[in-house]
This record gives structure tokens, sequence and C-alpha cells, in this order.
């Protein structure tokens, strides 16, 4: 999936959260609770600073003091109750704390949890033309990172800025109501902070938008050479791999390292403020109090939570950064659930045990792209129960015909149809699972043999997942396997031969029982013997489906029922093989030059 800058930036942070709100709205008492939490810390935090400017008042005044107002007047029974009160406050203070880290990384676990299900599940739904475009390394980048990067600024980002704003109400009502004077003047640096706070968001939203683009690159990357090792081996370029990715990560180095100039010019600026307006209470507090017209704990108590008040701030550009890359990745992540699907099922149920498997291809004309047609008015009927083959030279559409089949794509034009249904209208599930797939390029599971075989039929016993192989002529080899059955075959079955792999693919389409079964190219990666011994099954496999095999080895379609011949996304010729020899047609002429005749 490639993803413009102008993508990423074209909605702002705070845009990104009302998103991510509005997706969590499931979760809204949660995070109610847990701000409730984070602020009701807050408040008991900064407490102990007026605890502390009161006790300063009763010793300098004893009797006189403010907690003798309140009918308390021997001084250390005052004493006594400023420690009762210290406790309850700390012990207050550290149950709102635990309550506060216990509810946001629970919700941050929750949340990250079900955004990396919907967008996994969502991601499954789009077509695979979507997929032809997109890039594995950057798709595994937003399901694992950017999801990881939002859950870090829930585990703390999302608290410190809670506790931010409740600390500056909370104190600014303290400095109000004991000196409105020292309360502008502490609260001068502020307005700094919060333009510079805004001034950083501005930088830095499209900054962080490149770091999130560039580590979907570097991401790609890796997953395209772990995948493509063998070839980078086969090729000695080991050197040059390292290149290019010593290339891509400098890229994330300096994206990142512009990021971080940005935000690290916010922290001097911010402390600056701060001492300005520490300071300017240090001073002109000291000056009232001397004249005699401010009490010495109020003194205390506004010199303490000056530093209470300003001093979080100096994190302010940190939480503000951890929050910017966290609504980076959001976009990146709604961006993923949001993509429309544009291949969606049909409402008509086709119930497996009523298929009949008519196949039929209506006038169908295909693109990949507008300026470049694939299929030209094709007309292919395969009855119930049939063997038909499709062959022609590579590029000619046959492969093409089967994505149109499960619908990985649309046709531009014309109409597909199973049983005389279109497809468009049948549910998309009951469809797939009426169809039993053997590509050329085989994919297994990093799993058992045995779980690979069973993957389209999960409930599926021993017995029948032996009857399986033996009909794919594989269950000879998985004998000789060192733990049989229960052999993990390794990533994509590397530990495999492609023959051996393609036997096993064979096996999975077979348990799955389907009544279409699609072989293309499922003899490509054989060596003759395995060929043989396919052909010997095919008989089998095929008795009571329908069979559609795609095949560049005529060899292997010589029993077909009929035959399609293919050129240039047009139906050529069509027969069966006698006659299509008679014909002495483009067949004859592909026979000829397999079997060395020609």
């Amino acid at each position: 999936m490639r993803v413009s800058r102008d993508q990423l930036t074209s909605e702002s942070s705070f845009q990104a959260l009302l998103s991510l709100l509005r997706y969590a709205r499931g979760y809204r008492t949660r995070i109610i609770l847990a701000s409730l939490y984070s602020i009701l810390n807050k408040l008991f935090d900064v407490l102990p600073e007026i605890l502390i400017g009161i006790a300063i008042d009763v010793v300098v005044r004893r009797e006189a003091s403010f907690i003798a107002s309140l009918g308390v007047v021997e001084p250390f029974h005052q004493v006594l109750l400023i420690g009762v009160l210290t406790i309850l406050i700390w012990a207050l203070e550290s149950l709102f704390e635990f309550l506060h880290l216990v509810a946001w990384r629970n919700l941050a676990q929750a949340l990250q949890h079900d955004l990396r299900l919907d967008a996994y599940g969502h991601l499954q739904q789009l077509d695979m033309a979507w997929f032809e475009d997109a890039s594995t390394g950057n798709l595994v980048a937003i399901l694992n990172d950017d999801i990881n990067q939002l859950e870090r600024f829930l585990d703390g980002g999302a608290n410190a800025l809670i506790q931010v704003v409740a600390a500056v109400m909370a104190v600014g009502a303290v400095f109000f109501y004991l000196s409105p004077p020292i309360a502008l003047m502490a609260f001068t640096p502020i307005p700094v902070i919060v333009i510079g706070a805004f001034w950083f968001l501005r930088r830095a939203q499209p900054l962080y938008a490149d770091v999130r683009e560039r580590v979907g690159r570097l991401a790609a990357m890796l997953a395209n050479n772990i995948s493509g090792i063998a070839t980078i081996k086969s090729f000695t370029r080991e050197d040059y791999e390292l290149g290019q990715l010593q290339s891509v990560s400098r890229d994330y180095m300096e994206a990142n390292a512009r990021a971080i100039r940005v935000s690290s010019a916010f922290i001097p600026v911010i402390r600056m403020a701060i001492l300005a307006g520490f300071v300017a209470t240090l001073v002109y507090g000291g000056k009232l109090t001397l004249a005699g017209e401010m009490q010495a704990g109020a003194y205390g108590v506004l010199i303490f939570l000056t530093q209470r008040l300003l001093w979080p701030l100096t994190r302010v550009a940190e939480n503000v950064d951890l929050y910017e890359r966290a609504m980076a990745s959001t976009r990146r992540i709604l961006g993923l659930i949001e993509t429309p699907v544009r291949i969606r099922g049909g409402l008509d149920a086709l119930a497996h045990e009523h298929v009949r498997g008519d196949i039929e291809f209506r006038s169908v004309r295909f693109a990949y792209h507008p300026d470049a047609p694939v299929l030209e008015d094709v007309n292919i009927r395969i009855p119930a129960g049939h063997n038909v083959a499709l062959v022609g030279q590579t590029g000619s559409g046959k492969s093409t015909l089967v994505k149109l089949l499960l619908r990985f794509h649309e046709p531009v034009e014309g109409r597909v149809l199973v049983d005389d249904r279109d497809i468009h209208d049948i549910v998309l599930s009951d469809l797939r699972r009426s169809i039993g797939l053997v590509s050329q390029d085989v994919f297994l599971f990093h799993g058992t043999v045995r779980e690979n075989i069973a993957y389209g039929r999960p409930g599926a016993t021993r017995d029948d997942i032996i009857a399986a192989a033996r009909l794919a002529e594989a269950h000879e080899f998985i004998t000789r396997l060192p733990q049989g059955y229960e052999t993990v075959v390794g990533e994509r079955g590397q530990k495999l031969s492609g023959g051996q792999r393609q036997r096993l693919s064979i096996a999975r389409a077979v348990l799955k029982d389907p009544h279409i079964l699609v072989l293309d190219e499922a003899t490509s990666s054989v060596d003759n013997e395995t060929e043989a011994a396919i052909q010997r099954s095919m008989k089998e496999i095929s008795r009571g489906r329908t069979t559609l095999v795609i095949a560049h080895r005529l060899s292997t379609v010589v029993q077909s029922d009929q035959i399609y011949v293919l050129e240039k996304g047009r139906v050529a010729e069509q027969g069966d093989h006698e006659s299509l020899m008679a014909q002495g047609g483009i067949y004859a002429a592909l026979w000829s030059v397999q079997t060395g005749n020609g």
C-alpha cells in the first residue's frame, strides 16, 4: 500500500484524535474513568505543597494560624492534624495513581487489540487488486509498529497531558485565591508554552507523517529481502542489499532527526519561560511577605505550587511529541480500516450440498489496466462434472479467468456464472467454499503437514487427512519425513521440495471436498515422476466434481473432456485432444513443440 505524504497530513492531529475517539466510543466509560483517576491523582499530588504552607503558617502564627480559625487552637494539635491529613492525602494520591495506571494501561491494551483485529479483519476483505498495489512490509508496519506507537501514547502520554491541564486549573485556582497579582505573573509563561506547543504541532505533523512513511518503506524492504534471501544468496547480492538497506534506514534516521530537532528546540524555550514565572513569584511574593502584605505560609504555598505547576510543563514537549507520533500512526491505522471494500458478496446463499458445479464465462472482458485488456469477449461453458482444460502461451489470460471465478477481480464486461447464477449475487464465502484452488504458487503456513492439509477443513479426522494425501500421491513421502504428518514444514513450506509442496497443496484442496476443483499449473513445479503420479490420480480427484485445469504441459490435459486454447485474451480453438490435433492449429503446433515433433 503506497500512501503519499499529502494523504498522511491531510487530516490534522486534532481531527485524527476525534476519529480515534469516534472509533473508541465503546470505551467511553473506561476513558472517562481513566481520565477521572488521572485528575484526582494530580489534585491529591498538589495538596502536600499546600499543607507545607499551612504548616509554615502554624509555626509562624501559632494560635492565629489558618487552622486555628477552623477551631483547632493548640499549635501541636494543629501539627498533628496536618500529619493526619498528609497521610490521608498521600494514601489517596497513591490509590488514584494505581487506578489511573491500571486503567490507562488496560485501555491501551484493549484498544490496540481491537484496532489490530479490526484492521486485519478489514484487510482480509479487500480485493486482490488492492493487494497487488500494496506493500506487505508497510501493512505489517501499520498492524504492528503503528498500533504499538498508539499504545505507547495511551500507556503514559494521555495521562500526562490530562494531568498538566488538571494541574494548571487546580493550581491556578489557589493562586488567584491567595494573590491575583502573583497569579498573573506565574501564569504569564503559559501562553508562551501553549503558543510554542501549537507551533510545534504545526511543524511536527508533516515531519512525523514522513517518519511513519519511511518506517513503512523500511519494513517493506526488510520483509521483501527476508522472503527473497535465497535469491540474494544465489546471486551473491548480500553487500548490495545491505547497502540498499543502509540507504533506506538512513532516510528513516534523517526523518527522525528532523522531527527531533523541532521537538528539542521547544524544550529550552519552555524552560526559560518557566524560569521567568518562578523568579517573578519568588521576588514579588518575597517583597509582599517582607512588607507584611502576605503571610509567610501563603508565600510558601505559592513558591512550592509554582514549581508544582511549571516544572511539569517541561515535559509538555515530550508528551506532545508522543501525541503527534501517535496521531500520525492513528491516521495510518484508521486509513487502512476505512479503505473501501470494492468486491462484496451478494445475498444469495449457495448451499454446499446443492452445488452442481456448472461454470460459464459469458462475453467476459477484463483488463488490469484500462489501456491493456487481458480478456476480450471470452465465452466458455463448463458442464457440471466435466474436466475442462485451458491452455495457451504465457499471458493469454488463463489464470485471470480463475481469478474472476473466485471473484479476486471483477469483469469489466460480461458475467461469470455458477449453476446459472451470476457469482456477483452469491454470498462470497459460499462461492469460494465451493471451489478448491491448487495454484502454481503454493503457499504453506508455518505449521505441521497435518495442519496444512486440514487448513480448509479444520475438523477433519486423521483418516480423512491420510486419504486426501494418498489421493494426491503425498502419503508416501510424508511418512518418510522425521515426524511424519506432525513434521513442521517451515515458513512457506521451505523445508519441503517444490514437488512436495505442490502435492500437499493438492491434498489440501481435495480434503476441502469442493464441487469445483481448479488446478492452476498444478504440475508446473513437479518432476516427471510426480507429474505421472498426479496424472494417475487425476481421474479419482476429478470424480464427481467439475475440474478446471490450466496447464502449459499439454500432456496433463490429454484426457480432458474439452480443451480451450486461449491466444491474446480470446478463445482461439476448442475441442478435445483428438479434434484439436486434427485441426492442425495452435494446439497442434504447441503439442509438436512439447513432444519434440515440431
